[in-house]
């Protein structure tokens, strides 16, 4: 069997594994605040997290076309099919870590991380598509921030137009309004994160000269939310835990400000084909949201060691995968 064809099957089958993994791993923060609040029981959170996340990975691709093509160039690259399945492997072990650990990594720092470091131990720095990597970078780095300052203003809103209601019935509502706020939080991550897989299939087929083009073909959209709707399904408690408690103790009101706040933020991002962390806008939308709250009930020690894992994802996945490209070269 031709090993051009075999490399780009496990390079399909890695990257649907990764989605897998993106699905326990990044939608555990769909669902967290609403879990926290029990406005949804987990397993019926899951369930709905699923669905909507399978539903969200169907309806959009510019995403994935931008991953496919505005990171490296696929038709310069030499052994490219290698060098995408270096950066899967390298993303998996580093999702598997720190999921291990129930800290809120973030999937796309990973496989952008992963994929520019495989490429420049392929291809040197000149591998690297410089224009449309910093375009995602800024995305990457300006999406929590505006969740941080959007999730403040939407609660303190929140906190003026409902300060004379009786909290308990207030909290009773919201509780109700989370199930839908879950809802749409799963839908948008499935229109952003799940397109990330179906963006890095299309870049190995592409590499291997199995398609033209940069469209998405149907099977891999179909695919890659299947692979993503599975993985959700089997959810990811841990994270579930760090992001729904260990950053605020959320009520309801609360969780509903977060849960629209970071919606807002991922769904403008799938709308102008930018990838963004889902992990960092709904873990910077409760940091926006504890913050007008009360700044003293953020639990300020974790929030740091979110953002220290956010900083150095990128490159120790690089680094990562640059060791994983040259250890499969020997063998490849």
């Amino acid at each position: 069997m031709d090993s051009v064809f075999i490399i780009t099957l496990l390079t399909v089958i890695f990257a649907l594994g990764f989605d897998f993994i993106n699905g326990f791993h990044d939608t555990a923060n769909a669902i967290a605040t609403s879990v926290s609040t029990k406005a949804l029981k987990p397993r019926h959170a899951i369930i709905l997290a699923a669905c909507m996340n399978f539903l969200g990975a169907l309806t959009f691709t510019g995403v994935a076309q931008t991953i496919s093509k505005d990171i490296v160039n696929p038709y310069t690259i030499h052994n490219g099919a290698v060098v995408i399945l270096a950066a899967l492997i390298s993303a998996i072990a580093w999702n598997l870590l720190t999921w291990y650990f129930g800290i809120p990594s973030s999937s796309s720092h990973a496989i952008i991380g992963s994929l520019s470091g495989a490429a420049i131990a392929a291809a040197g720095f000149s591998a690297i598509k410089y224009s449309g990597f910093i375009k995602i970078l800024e995305a990457l780095i300006i999406s929590p921030i505006l969740a941080f300052i959007i999730g403040f203003i939407i609660y303190s809103i929140f906190k003026v137009a409902f300060k004379n209601f009786n909290l308990a019935k207030t909290n009773k509502r919201f509780r109700l309004i989370q199930i839908l706020t879950a809802a749409i939080q799963s839908y948008s991550h499935g229109t952003n994160d799940a397109q990330k897989s179906m963006g890095i299939i299309t870049l190995a087929l592409i590499s291997s000269n199995m398609i033209k083009g940069h469209d998405i073909p149907l099977w891999v959209q179909i695919a890659c939310a299947t692979a993503m709707g599975l993985g959700t399904s089997i959810g990811g408690y841990k994270i579930i835990k760090t992001v729904g408690g260990k950053i605020m103790k959320i009520k309801p009101i609360n969780g509903v400000a977060a849960d629209l706040s970071s919606a807002l933020i991922i769904f403008g991002a799938t709308f102008i084909h930018l990838p963004v962390s889902s992990t960092h806008v709904i873990s910077s939308s409760i940091l926006g949201v504890g913050t007008a709250h009360r700044v003293r009930g953020v639990k300020w020690d974790t929030a740091q060691r979110i953002v220290f894992t956010w900083i150095i994802t990128l490159p120790i996945t690089a680094i990562l995968s640059a060791i994983v490209y040259f250890i499969l070269n020997l063998f490849i």
